[in-house]
Parts: structure tokens; C-alpha cells; sequence
């Protein structure tokens, strides 16, 4: 497995949806990529952090920020800094 096949799969690793074979292919790459395991770690923080925001969390104007992104995002543009 090379990085980019693994940026590709880390959400099914994490949710256990990986067929074994997958898996170990994963797990092997981890152990040899000190990117790949910072990239897994970060993801790890990235959805433990945002699994505990709600609505009232967060500012109106970060809000407005990360709705005008995600609606950039899926037009094709660059998101707002």
C-alpha cells in the first residue's frame, strides 16, 4: 500500500470496514511511514475534537466561516481562509 491508497481508506480503517487483507496492508504501511501514522493520528484527534461540537459550541461567525467553506468546497473552489 502506498500513501495515497492509504489517505484514501483511513475513514473505513477507522470505522473496522477494511476486509482483513485491507487491513493488515494498513497496518503494515502505519508501522513503516512515520507520515502515514502522524496522518492517522491526526485524523483520529481531527474526529474525537469534532464528535464533541454541537451547534451552540461554536461562534455565529465560525459557523458562517465553515458553511460558506464546505459550500465553496463542494462547488469546485478553494475554501475561505
Amino acid at each position: 500500500m502506498n500513501c495515497s491508497e492509504l489517505v484514501e481508506l483511513v475513514t473505513h480503517y477507522l470505522e473496522g470496514e477494511l476486509p482483513s487483507d485491507d487491513t493488515r496492508r494498513f497496518d503494515e504501511h502505519i508501522d513503516a511511514c512515520v507520515w502515514c501514522e502522524r496522518y492517522l493520528e491526526q485524523m483520529k484527534t481531527t474526529i474525537t475534537t469534532v464528535g464533541r461540537l454541537d451547534e451552540e459550541s461554536i461562534s455565529p461567525e465560525a459557523r458562517d466561516t465553515l458553511l460558506r467553506a464546505f459550500r465553496d468546497w463542494t462547488a469546485g473552489e478553494q475554501p475561505l481562509p
